[in-house]
Order: structure tokens, then C-alpha cells, then sequence
């Protein structure tokens, strides 16, 4: 689940192998432009971090924060 913390909201995700998870950062990419909200984030092999906050208001965790990672969720 998303965790709320140091003005975020943060995830780490793990998949089988790192092609699962570039696809995974793939679908996020279009989901991203989309919203025109685009998240930090890392990976390494199987893992996708994500941190996701609204630059615009502040570095503050916003609706917008929280929509984007419902929708990334809806991936999964």
C-alpha cells in the first residue's frame, strides 16, 4: 500500500524479473503524461519505487498525488 511520509506518497512494487517491471514503469510512463504529473522514481532488477508529490503546491502530497496512485494501482 502507499505510505504517506516526508510530503509523499511512496510505494515500492516487486515483480518477477526486470522485464515485468519495466513494462510496469512503461504503463505508469503513459498514465504519467497523461496527467502531466510525473513521479519519482527508481528501479532495480525486479523493483519499482515510486514517490510521488506535487511540485506545483509546494512539494505536498495533493488529489492529483492521490489519483495518479489509484490509477497506478488499477495496473496491478
Amino acid at each position: 500500500m502507499w505510505e504517506e511520509k516526508e510530503n509523499q506518497l511512496q510505494r515500492s512494487f516487486e515483480f518477477n524479473d526486470f522485464s515485468e517491471a519495466f513494462a510496469f514503469k512503461t504503463r505508469v510512463a503513459f498514465i504519467a503524461e497523461k496527467h502531466n504529473h510525473h513521479p519519482d522514481w527508481s528501479n532495480a532488477y525486479n523493483q519499482v519505487t515510486i514517490a510521488l508529490t506535487s511540485h506545483d503546491a509546494g512539494h505536498l502530497v495533493t488529489e492529483k498525488d492521490r489519483q495518479m496512485a489509484k490509477e497506478i494501482d488499477q495496473l496491478l
